[in-house]
Protein backbone atom coordinates (compact mmCIF):
# COMPACT_ATOMS: atom_id res chain seq x y z
CA UNK A 1 0.00 0.00 0.00
CA UNK A 2 1.39 3.16 -0.83
CA UNK A 3 1.19 6.77 2.03
CA UNK A 4 -1.93 7.83 -0.26
CA UNK A 5 -3.70 4.39 -0.16
CA UNK A 6 -4.69 4.83 2.91
CA UNK A 7 -6.64 7.57 2.01
CA UNK A 8 -10.45 7.16 0.88
CA UNK A 9 -11.88 10.01 -1.21
CA UNK A 10 -15.72 10.75 -1.73
CA UNK A 11 -16.02 12.66 -5.11
CA UNK A 12 -19.71 13.97 -5.22
CA UNK A 13 -20.17 15.72 -8.76
CA UNK A 14 -23.51 15.67 -10.93
CA UNK A 15 -20.78 16.23 -14.16
CA UNK A 16 -19.50 12.86 -15.56
CA UNK A 17 -16.67 14.37 -17.44
CA UNK A 18 -15.87 16.25 -14.45
CA UNK A 19 -16.42 13.64 -12.12
CA UNK A 20 -14.59 11.15 -14.14
CA UNK A 21 -11.53 13.32 -14.53
CA UNK A 22 -11.33 13.72 -10.90
CA UNK A 23 -11.85 10.45 -10.00
CA UNK A 24 -9.14 8.74 -12.72
CA UNK A 25 -6.45 11.75 -11.47
CA UNK A 26 -6.78 11.00 -7.87
CA UNK A 27 -6.31 7.16 -8.54
CA UNK A 28 -3.15 7.96 -10.68
CA UNK A 29 -2.07 9.77 -7.28
CA UNK A 30 -2.96 6.36 -5.07
CA UNK A 31 -5.40 7.67 -3.53
CA UNK A 32 -8.78 4.90 -3.24
CA UNK A 33 -11.93 6.87 -4.84
CA UNK A 34 -15.25 6.45 -5.17
CA UNK A 35 -17.41 8.55 -6.98
CA UNK A 36 -21.09 9.65 -6.56
CA UNK A 37 -23.21 12.06 -8.75
CA UNK A 38 -26.27 13.01 -6.01
CA UNK A 39 -27.03 13.15 -2.96
CA UNK A 40 -28.32 9.42 -3.03
CA UNK A 41 -25.20 8.17 -3.73
CA UNK A 42 -23.19 10.43 -1.37
CA UNK A 43 -25.40 8.98 1.67
CA UNK A 44 -24.79 4.96 0.08
CA UNK A 45 -21.06 5.99 0.49
CA UNK A 46 -20.80 7.48 3.37
CA UNK A 47 -22.73 4.60 4.97
CA UNK A 48 -19.79 2.44 4.27
CA UNK A 49 -17.90 4.54 7.36
CA UNK A 50 -14.65 4.87 5.85
CA UNK A 51 -14.23 8.45 3.80
CA UNK A 52 -11.59 10.22 5.14
CA UNK A 53 -12.38 12.96 2.37
CA UNK A 54 -15.34 14.46 0.76
CA UNK A 55 -15.30 16.76 -2.42
CA UNK A 56 -18.72 17.85 -2.83
CA UNK A 57 -19.95 19.98 -5.62
CA UNK A 58 -22.57 22.26 -4.29
CA UNK A 59 -25.01 22.29 -7.31
CA UNK A 60 -26.23 18.85 -7.24
CA UNK A 61 -29.71 17.50 -9.03
CA UNK A 62 -31.22 16.41 -5.99
CA UNK A 63 -29.86 18.32 -3.07
CA UNK A 64 -28.20 21.51 -2.12
CA UNK A 65 -24.01 20.82 -1.33
CA UNK A 66 -24.59 23.34 1.16
CA UNK A 67 -27.30 21.96 3.12
CA UNK A 68 -25.62 18.55 2.57
CA UNK A 69 -22.43 19.87 3.95
CA UNK A 70 -23.73 21.30 7.34
CA UNK A 71 -25.51 18.06 7.31
CA UNK A 72 -22.50 16.22 7.17
CA UNK A 73 -20.19 18.43 9.68
CA UNK A 74 -22.98 17.58 12.44
CA UNK A 75 -22.24 14.00 12.30
CA UNK A 76 -18.84 13.51 11.12
CA UNK A 77 -15.10 15.00 10.95
CA UNK A 78 -14.53 14.41 7.68
CA UNK A 79 -12.71 16.81 5.72
CA UNK A 80 -14.98 18.45 3.73
CA UNK A 81 -13.84 20.29 0.39
CA UNK A 82 -16.62 22.08 -1.73
CA UNK A 83 -16.04 22.03 -5.51
CA UNK A 84 -18.24 24.66 -7.72
CA UNK A 85 -18.97 26.95 -10.00
CA UNK A 86 -20.02 29.34 -7.89
CA UNK A 87 -17.31 32.46 -7.47
CA UNK A 88 -19.65 34.56 -4.64
CA UNK A 89 -17.79 35.27 -1.81
CA UNK A 90 -20.57 34.97 -0.20
CA UNK A 91 -21.13 31.23 -0.78
CA UNK A 92 -17.33 30.73 0.21
CA UNK A 93 -18.38 32.39 3.87
CA UNK A 94 -21.61 30.02 4.38
CA UNK A 95 -19.70 27.55 3.41
CA UNK A 96 -16.87 27.33 5.53
CA UNK A 97 -19.49 28.53 8.40
CA UNK A 98 -21.71 25.54 7.92
CA UNK A 99 -18.43 23.59 8.38
CA UNK A 100 -16.88 22.93 5.51
CA UNK A 101 -12.68 23.19 5.20
CA UNK A 102 -12.09 24.55 1.79
CA UNK A 103 -13.57 25.86 -0.94
CA UNK A 104 -12.62 25.77 -4.69
CA UNK A 105 -14.00 27.60 -7.69
CA UNK A 106 -14.29 25.87 -10.95
CA UNK A 107 -12.39 25.73 -13.29
CA UNK A 108 -9.50 24.79 -11.02
CA UNK A 109 -6.02 23.21 -11.59
CA UNK A 110 -5.99 19.49 -10.28
CA UNK A 111 -2.64 20.22 -9.31
CA UNK A 112 -3.71 23.01 -6.55
CA UNK A 113 -6.72 21.14 -5.73
CA UNK A 114 -4.52 17.86 -4.95
CA UNK A 115 -2.41 20.34 -2.88
CA UNK A 116 -5.48 20.97 -0.94
CA UNK A 117 -6.37 17.42 -0.11
CA UNK A 118 -3.10 16.80 0.77
CA UNK A 119 -3.02 19.64 3.59
CA UNK A 120 -6.15 18.64 4.74
CA UNK A 121 -5.02 15.03 5.64
CA UNK A 122 -1.56 15.95 7.32
CA UNK A 123 -3.49 18.65 9.20
CA UNK A 124 -6.10 16.19 10.15
CA UNK A 125 -3.86 13.61 11.06
CA UNK A 126 -1.51 16.31 13.31
CA UNK A 127 -4.99 18.15 14.67
CA UNK A 128 -4.72 16.37 18.19
CA UNK A 129 -1.52 17.55 18.66
CA UNK A 130 -0.81 20.98 20.08
CA UNK A 131 2.05 23.06 19.48
CA UNK A 132 3.07 22.49 23.11
CA UNK A 133 2.79 18.88 22.69
CA UNK A 134 0.07 19.04 25.99
CA UNK A 135 -3.29 16.98 25.20
CA UNK A 136 -5.12 18.71 27.87
CA UNK A 137 -5.53 22.35 28.56
CA UNK A 138 -7.76 24.08 30.83
CA UNK A 139 -8.60 27.76 30.81
CA UNK A 140 -11.70 29.52 32.93
CA UNK A 141 -13.41 25.75 33.94
CA UNK A 142 -12.85 25.12 30.12
CA UNK A 143 -11.33 22.04 28.97
CA UNK A 144 -9.88 21.54 25.27
CA UNK A 145 -8.34 17.92 24.98
CA UNK A 146 -6.55 18.16 21.99
CA UNK A 147 -6.17 14.60 21.87
CA UNK A 148 -9.58 14.05 21.12
CA UNK A 149 -10.25 17.25 19.58
CA UNK A 150 -13.09 17.98 22.20
CA UNK A 151 -13.75 21.16 24.10
CA UNK A 152 -16.01 20.77 27.08
CA UNK A 153 -17.82 24.14 28.56
CA UNK A 154 -17.22 24.88 32.75
CA UNK A 155 -21.13 22.93 33.03
CA UNK A 156 -19.63 19.95 31.51
CA UNK A 157 -21.07 19.68 28.36
CA UNK A 158 -19.06 19.03 25.32
CA UNK A 159 -19.33 21.59 22.73
CA UNK A 160 -18.96 20.14 18.69
CA UNK A 161 -15.77 22.03 16.72
CA UNK A 162 -14.95 22.44 13.32
CA UNK A 163 -11.86 21.38 12.33
CA UNK A 164 -11.18 25.06 11.46
CA UNK A 165 -12.40 26.21 14.66
CA UNK A 166 -10.32 23.64 16.93
CA UNK A 167 -7.13 25.25 14.50
CA UNK A 168 -7.75 28.42 15.44
CA UNK A 169 -8.52 27.06 19.30
CA UNK A 170 -5.49 25.23 19.52
CA UNK A 171 -3.07 28.14 18.46
CA UNK A 172 -4.70 30.78 20.65
CA UNK A 173 -4.53 28.55 23.41
CA UNK A 174 -1.12 27.60 22.54
CA UNK A 175 0.15 31.13 23.37
CA UNK A 176 -2.20 32.62 25.82
CA UNK A 177 -1.62 37.08 25.91
CA UNK A 178 0.39 36.99 22.45
CA UNK A 179 -1.27 38.69 19.61
CA UNK A 180 -1.44 36.01 16.56
CA UNK A 181 -1.72 37.35 12.71
CA UNK A 182 -3.96 36.73 10.14
CA UNK A 183 -1.56 35.55 8.38
CA UNK A 184 -0.12 33.22 10.94
CA UNK A 185 -3.45 31.71 11.41
CA UNK A 186 -3.49 31.09 7.65
CA UNK A 187 -0.16 29.57 7.69
CA UNK A 188 -1.31 27.21 11.13
CA UNK A 189 -4.75 26.57 9.31
CA UNK A 190 -5.47 23.54 6.51
CA UNK A 191 -6.62 26.62 4.15
CA UNK A 192 -3.50 27.60 2.86
CA UNK A 193 -4.68 29.15 -0.20
CA UNK A 194 -6.38 31.80 1.80
CA UNK A 195 -4.87 35.45 1.16
CA UNK A 196 -4.17 37.72 4.30
CA UNK A 197 -6.84 39.67 3.91
CA UNK A 198 -9.45 36.92 3.48
CA UNK A 199 -12.57 36.99 5.58
CA UNK A 200 -12.91 33.62 6.21
CA UNK A 201 -10.15 33.75 9.79
CA UNK A 202 -12.55 36.16 10.89
CA UNK A 203 -15.30 34.42 10.33
CA UNK A 204 -14.08 31.43 12.13
CA UNK A 205 -13.76 33.41 15.19
CA UNK A 206 -16.81 34.86 15.19
CA UNK A 207 -18.39 31.53 15.51
CA UNK A 208 -15.72 30.07 18.23
CA UNK A 209 -16.41 33.27 20.14
CA UNK A 210 -20.43 32.29 20.06
CA UNK A 211 -19.47 28.95 21.21
CA UNK A 212 -17.19 29.96 24.09
CA UNK A 213 -19.82 32.19 25.13
CA UNK A 214 -21.05 30.79 28.73
CA UNK A 215 -21.71 33.79 30.34
CA UNK A 216 -19.55 36.51 32.55
CA UNK A 217 -16.50 37.39 30.57
CA UNK A 218 -16.50 33.97 28.18
CA UNK A 219 -16.81 35.52 24.85
CA UNK A 220 -14.23 37.81 25.74
CA UNK A 221 -11.71 35.04 25.53
CA UNK A 222 -10.58 35.61 22.02
CA UNK A 223 -9.45 39.94 21.97
CA UNK A 224 -9.55 41.85 18.83
CA UNK A 225 -6.21 44.09 18.39
CA UNK A 226 -7.37 45.69 15.40
CA UNK A 227 -4.76 46.15 12.79
CA UNK A 228 -2.56 43.36 14.40
CA UNK A 229 -4.45 40.20 14.71
CA UNK A 230 -5.87 38.07 17.92
CA UNK A 231 -4.87 37.11 20.87
CA UNK A 232 -6.28 35.20 23.94
CA UNK A 233 -6.76 36.60 27.16
CA UNK A 234 -7.23 33.34 29.77
CA UNK A 235 -4.54 31.88 31.55
CA UNK A 236 -3.88 28.27 30.08
CA UNK A 237 -2.89 25.54 32.29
Amino acid sequence: MTLNEKYHLLIVEDEPVTRTRLGAYFSVEGYRVTEAEDADGLHRALAIGDIDLLLLDINLPDADGLVLARDIRANSDIGIILVTGRSDEIDRIVGLEIGADDYVTKPFNPRELLARVKNLLRRSETLGKSISGATIKQFDDWILDTQKRSLTNPGGTPVALTKGEFEILSLLTSQPGVVISRTRFITHMSHKSWGANDRSVDVLIARLRKKLDYGDNSCEFIRTVHGEGYLFTAAVT
